[in-house]
């Protein structure tokens, strides 16, 4: 009977167990359903919603602009440079104008606001742009207002950055942009340290920034040529809202611009510049272009190409050095006669007959710039080249390649005349030299004798400039340089150096003749106005007619000069092109000439150096510096810094004075004697020692002058009276 009561009282509670099972499972299976039913209609039925939601916790990103590289000169100074720089606006159609709160109200702040209104603004303003009265900035924003203007331009101009944290302290403007809807629009301006100086070479920008890529973007010249390294990459910057605020949120760090470094030397480019643009005063011509090359390593030390911009102004205009195609003149007669004594044909001693200066040719008429006088006569190939005789060099160039034209032409490319320079700079231009067989440019009867002495042919004159640079560098022919290396962040990414075109344009027999040509032009021919008195210089004068629609008299002149110093030892080549001078006579060695003299005495005065210790002492010659009585220990000091010996067998006292002996070489110091109750000796110290010695003893002091003590009122050995006034005179 017992173990069926047990039976019966189990059931029941299995049953309870079973029933609160049941409950839970089914709870959490309505738990279960409303969930997913949730998730279901989230995810689909209130998809747009919520997608719109979440866009308003996270703003676009937005592009963090990187710094664009610096450009320096190869002495570290810097060339060219980003600075930011801010457009004003205010928008009078923002929501704080047009939609007042009833705690804000914008418009009526502006308007009657004493210390935030228009009036105090417009005085601010007025004061700092200094482009209106204060009456008349008033007037201005007021009628910007009336049209409520989205984007009313505060100021025509742009402000720096510190400009412009100084204007929003203005009043109106510190209420912040969404009070007083005022906002700025940044630009990257690209900043020239040095002004003019290698302006077209080291290139502009173009100031808009790309809103796509965050980036600017180069316009001409290295900032062309090098733009993907000099831009960097923009990085992205996210807004996210964070516990009620907005927070900043770097997403890709921006990768900032590389640096780099130019050949250019800021000391020779300032000389070029300078010599070449007073020149261009003076005969009052339309440009002018000058180039220093590094005879050794062909770094381009300075580059400048000037244009005439109004009258007696003259501002970088075109790269006329890289990229003008125009014929040579008398300059290229070096490379004809270069190339007729490689293949024989001349002996710089050999006689050629130019007569009376006018010789007619296939019907041509062809004169020399001395027909006028009765020409030369019979002269030698290197006086041709020393006078510059158009006739000569014709001749001599018709006596070996008239019935084989095709040979002389492929002398001149052996020398390197046509090689691709590769300069490096945008729009840079080649040197076109025409062949007999060529299709597309006719070749004539009078082509050759006139493209011997530089007509008939189209070369940029830093090939020019590359050409003679060769005969300075033994024969070696090597390419123009204007970069010598990238860096980031200070270390070298990517380093030029100099790189060999030809080995040995020519033979070293000929190269020894033609450079004794180009010294005899300075000294004997048509260039003895580039001669110098203080560095030897060898070259060659040229002067061209300028071809206008297949006219020549009526587009004026070219004249140049291209050579090289010192011309025992050369170490810099230069060039130096002049168009269209209008006052005095078209003359290669007294303009352009002139200016390759200028630069050059510049030049070599500025990187001469002495060994001074081995020149002779001049007698007025002061070998030590003057010591000046006073304190013992501090002159002893000095004097044992300076490295100076010091006789010190005459002093016991604290007070001494100074003497040079033994020639001035040695500085012998003796006591001053101190006798109480006596006015000092101080003539000889400085005001310093004098005040505190007389000042000791009890005596008052009055100064004069500058330097050290040369008259004392009060004579010393005089009794002191304490409280007198001693007036010191210094010198």
């Amino acid at each position: 009977m017992a173990e069926e009561s047990e039976s019966k009282e189990l059931v029941p509670k299995s049953n309870r167990i079973l029933f609160c099972y049941f409950f839970i499972v089914l709870l959490l299976g309505l738990v279960a359903i409303g969930v997913l039913t949730r998730a279901c209609k989230t995810t689909f039925v209130e998809k747009e919603i919520w997608l719109k939601l979440a866009e308003t916790m996270e703003r676009p990103n937005r592009l963090v602009y990187p710094s664009r590289g610096n450009i320096y000169s190869s002495n570290e100074k810097l060339m060219a440079t980003s600075v930011p720089c801010y457009y004003l606006y205010i928008d009078f159609n923002a929501d704080c104008f047009s939609n007042p709160t009833k705690k804000w109200n914008s418009r009526d702040t502006f308007l009657y606001s004493k210390s935030n209104g228009v009036d105090s603004l417009a005085v601010y303003l007025s004061r700092k742009l200094k482009n209106r009265t204060p009456a008349g900035y008033k007037s201005y924003l007021l009628n910007g207002m009336k049209k409520k203007g989205r984007q009313f331009p505060v100021f025509e101009g742009k402000v720096s950055y510190s400009d412009l944290k100084e204007i929003k302290k203005y009043p109106f403007f510190r209420l912040g942009r969404y009070k007083s809807g005022f906002y700025t629009r940044e630009m990257v301006e690209r900043q020239k340290p040095f002004g003019t100086l290698a302006s077209r070479t080291i290139g502009d920008t173009f100031r808009d920034i790309d809103p796509k890529t965050g980036l600017t973007k180069g316009k001409n010249g290295l900032e062309l040529q090098y733009d993907t390294l000099l831009h960097g990459v923009a990085g992205l910057n996210s807004v996210r809202r964070v516990g009620g605020g907005w927070t900043n949120v770097v997403e890709v760090e921006p990768e900032e611009g590389l640096d780099i470094h130019t050949t250019i030397d800021i000391n020779i480019q300032d000389i070029t510049e300078k010599s070449l643009v007073d020149m261009l005063k003076k005969i009052d011509a339309a440009s002018g272009t000058a180039v220093v090359m590094e005879v050794e390593t062909g770094e381009v030390k300075a580059i400048t190409n000037m244009g005439r911009i109004r009258e007696g102004v003259y501002g970088e205009t075109v790269n006329h050095a890289v990229a003008d195609e125009t014929e040579p003149g008398s300059t290229f007669k070096v490379a004809s006669i270069m190339v007729a004594l490689e293949d024989g044909i001349c002996q710089p001693g050999d006689t050629v007959n130019t007569g009376n200066g006018i010789y007619m040719y296939k019907g041509a008429r062809m004169t020399d710039h001395n027909n006028n006088k009765g020409g030369y006569g019979r002269i030698s190939v290197e006086q041709a080249i020393w006078y510059s005789s158009n006739i000569g060099v014709a001749k001599v160039i018709l006596k070996g390649y008239e019935k084989d034209p095709g040979k002389y032409v492929d002398g001149l490319y052996r020398l390197g005349l046509s090689e691709d320079l590769r300069l490096g700079i945008p729009g840079a231009g080649r040197a076109k030299i025409r062949r007999p067989d060529d299709t597309l440019r006719y070749w004539s009867k009078t082509t050759l004798p006139w493209m011997s002495f530089g007509y008939e042919t189209q070369i940029p004159p830093i090939y020019t400039l590359a050409f003679y640079n060769a005969i300075a560098n033994n024969g070696k022919m090597i390419r123009p340089i204007f970069v010598k290396e990238i860096l980031r962040n200070g270390k070298t990414v990517q380093s030029f150096s100099t790189e060999v075109i030809r080995e040995s344009i020519c033979s070293q027999r000929t190269l020894n003749i033609v450079r004794d040509m180009l010294l005899g032009v300075v000294e004997k021919g048509t260039g003895k106005a580039v001669h110098s008195e203080y560095v030897r210089i060898a070259g060659k004068t040229g002067t061209a007619q300028i071809a206008s629609g297949g006219v020549y008299k009526k587009a004026g002149h070219q004249v140049a000069f291209c050579g090289y110093f010192p011309a025992d030892d050369p170490k810099y080549s230069c060039i130096v092109v002049i168009r269209q001078p209008r006052n005095g006579y078209p003359s290669g060695g007294t303009m352009s000439g002139g200016v390759v003299k200028a630069i050059a005495e510049k030049v070599y005065a500025s990187h001469i150096a002495f060994a001074v210790r081995g020149l002779k002492r001049d007698s007025t010659a002061v070998m030590l510096p003057m010591a000046k009585a006073g304190d013992r220990d501090a002159l002893e000091y000095v004097l044992d810094r300076l490295d100076i010996d010091v006789d010190t067998d005459s002093t016991d006292t604290r007070w001494i004075v100074a003497k040079r002996v033994d020639e001035g070489e040695v500085v012998k110091l003796k006591d001053i004697v101190i006798r109480e109750g006596l006015v000092p000796n101080v003539v000889g110290m400085g005001a310093k020692d004098a005040v505190y010695l007389l000042e000791s003893v009890g005596l008052r002091v009055a100064l004069n002058g500058l330097g050290r003590v040369s008259s004392q009122s009060i004579s010393p050995g005089a009794r002191v009276s304490k409280g007198q006034t001693v007036s010191l005179t210094l010198k």
